[in-house]
């Protein structure tokens, strides 16, 4: 595991931040990328840092061969006891499946043995910053995985991350069990799917923002009153790399368990008004422009 802490600075130069072959764009300059301020921040599923960030955390796993990965980041709010965004990859070697969730019973991880789901808080987020397990018990609200459980199969140790309590919002039980888990569903057969994606990049939350809130439970945890996910599709295809974006929004209330997820579909910059964030930040201008403001759902299979 490995932590980055982030405060937003204001006055710095923007930086463009080298990555892996998973997560790294074309190598064209951009003007508009993200600073490196930590390793990860030039990854094209980080989001832009800017004032609103508030602590960027970044975990990384064991894969099952004993290699290393990174699984997600998130942007924390300790005084919405709520992250502002969840950011993820599928590639060839996440997307594998070597865990089930429903090994769990028993299993020894994290140096305890457990009898069902870890939830447990992010233990890299400081006490009294953090959710604890009695800020959900008695809310009336499920513990909703933002990145999914089974968005992280490829290891024991990267699924039982996604239990952190960082990675939890609180949704309605009809909404989290019946309907979000629908786009969940959805998003996982295109993140495994090598044929559709070379790298699919993914960022999924909540609405933070006071405008954009439901309620708070009683011991305070933000509940969004939307939620979304914008995607990106990075395949290599004619000799070059193409991209193809899409953004959902979705309310929090019960769809009855067949939502239509083409009703859902926005573009990127409509989400990027409805949120405040700047998505994909770190791609070249020029594809950045052009993929951001196409919405087809006839370019994802399933929709």
């Amino acid at each position: 595991m490995n932590i980055k802490h982030f405060l937003p600075l204001l006055g710095i130069a923007l930086l463009t931040a080298c990555s892996d072959e998973e997560h790294a764009g074309t190598g064209q300059a951009n003007e508009n990328a993200n600073p490196a301020l930590f390793p990860e921040a030039g990854h094209l599923e980080i989001p832009r840092i800017d004032n609103e960030t508030g602590n960027i955390y970044v975990h990384y796993a064991t894969t099952e061969q004993g290699g290393r990965l990174l699984n997600y980041a998130l942007d924390w709010h300790a005084d919405k006891k709520h992250s502002r965004w969840v950011a993820f990859v599928f590639t060839n070697t996440t997307a594998t499946t070597h865990w089930n969730r429903n090994k769990w019973n028993g299993a020894y991880w994290d140096g305890q043995y457990w009898e069902g789901d870890p939830f447990q808080p992010d233990p890299d987020i400081p006490a009294g910053e953090r959710t604890e397990l009695a800020d959900f018990r008695g809310s009336g609200y499920d513990r909703g995985h933002l990145c999914a459980s089974a968005d992280r199969l490829c290891s024991m140790d990267a699924n039982g991350q996604t239990f952190y309590l960082s990675n939890m919002s609180p949704q309605q039980s009809n909404f989290n069990q019946d309907d979000w888990v629908k786009l969940e569903g959805q998003i996982q057969n295109w993140g495994r799917n090598s044929s559709f994606r070379d790298t699919l990049f993914v960022v999924k939350g909540g609405t933070i923002r006071d405008d954009q809130i439901k309620t708070h439970t009683r011991s305070g945890i933000t509940v969004p009153r939307y939620y979304f996910a914008a995607l990106l599709c990075k395949k290599y295809a004619g000799g070059q790399n193409t991209y193809k974006a899409i953004g959902f929004w979705v309310e929090h209330k019960s769809y009855g368990g067949s939502p239509d997820l083409r009703s859902w579909a926005v573009s990127i910059d409509e989400l990027e008004t409805l949120t405040g964030i700047d998505f994909f930040c770190n791609l070249p201008d020029a594809v950045e422009n052009a993929v951001e403001r196409n919405c087809d759902p006839g370019l994802w299979n399933g929709l």
